[in-house]
């Protein structure tokens, strides 16, 4: 890995910024009752003993078996993560179990949140083992997810989505007046690096959870009331922006290749948070989608800064 896993974990420690936000607008609905776990039904993302693959493998809603060799990161969000081959990158789990045989080989950290490191004796690892198992259930729901038990079709969760609906809808209105250009530059790291931008995102949620709980059991009261009150704030900026960055750029692509003309920023951008507001009505593809819109869309903003396209951190 050298200079690219030393590189990798640089950027995941800008990226400590959004699960507080999921508990902050998700928090009084989700601690009602545990979410559903889709991973159990649908089949596992698999890597064959004796494959090989460069690309970072993700999964949502399912688990991921790696039997060969993953030369990058793994992931797995509402799902488990099983290693019998090789991980030459990091492995990173939210609400499920990392899982690793005694053939195991992972060459990065292993972060899990909402679930357990189970590994087998004989299983190696090179960088840090983290598992919080007990993590609310609140901080690991994303604001789309079904956090309360449910069905789709109830009127509380419907009149829930129209409402959220209708406040994107003002907050991309806002942000347009406010600074268009630089939402539109972060919407070209949407478009650019879609898969790069996820697994950005999702990084992100893992180190926000890992840094939050950092402060509320090791610097409680004077000390970690600020600095948690600091990732709140700074992980709402991030996925409000993201999200209206994606609401951007899918609108503009839909304008192009659909329409076959270009819209102005805030035309395509409705048309974008219609779309989206119409998937996010359909049974657990909505979910899923939103899921998605939102890891990417956080990736973008911490890979552009907010639009700005400068380091985040500036070294004499």
């Amino acid at each position: 890995m050298g200079a690219r896993g030393e590189s990798s974990r640089k950027i995941s420690g800008v990226k400590t910024l959004l699960p507080l936000l999921l508990a902050l607008l998700a928090a009084p609905a989700a601690a009602q009752a545990p979410a559903p776990r889709a991973g159990a039904a649908e089949p596992a993302l698999r890597l064959e003993a004796g494959s090989t693959t460069g690309r970072q493998l993700v999964a949502i809603g399912r688990d991921v078996s790696v039997e060969g060799e993953a030369l990058s990161d793994v992931a797995a969000l509402n799902g488990s993560v099983d290693v019998s081959g090789r991980v030459d990158g990091s492995v990173i789990v939210l609400r499920g179990d990392a899982r690793l045989a005694p053939t195991a080989r992972v060459a990065g950290d292993i972060y899990v949140v909402g679930g357990r490191i189970h590994a087998a004796r004989g299983a190696q690892t090179g960088g840090r083992m983290v598992s919080y198992p007990n993590a609310p259930n609140a901080w690991l729901t994303l604001l789309e997810g079904p956090s309360i038990g449910l069905g789709f079709a109830s009127r509380l969760v419907l009149g829930a989505k129209l409402a959220l609906v209708a406040s994107w809808a003002l907050l991309l209105l806002l942000f347009f007046a406010t600074s268009g250009r630089q939402l539109i530059e972060t919407a070209e790291g949407v478009r650019r690096e879609p898969f790069r931008s996820f697994f950005v995102g999702l990084t992100g949620v893992v180190c926000l959870v890992l840094t939050a709980l950092f402060f509320t059991a090791f610097a409680r009261g004077i000390l970690g009331v600020p600095f948690v009150a600091l990732i709140v704030l700074l992980g709402v900026v991030l996925k409000l922006w993201g999200t209206v960055a994606v609401f951007y750029a899918l609108g503009d692509w839909l304008s192009r290749h659909v329409f076959r003309r270009r819209f102005q920023p805030l035309n395509a951008a409705t048309i974008g948070l219609l779309v989206l507001g119409a998937v996010k009505f359909l049974p657990w593809l909505g979910v899923l989608a939103w899921y998605a819109v939102t890891l990417i869309g956080v990736g973008a903003a911490l890979s552009t800064k907010l639009g700005r396209r400068e380091p985040w951190f500036e070294l004499a």
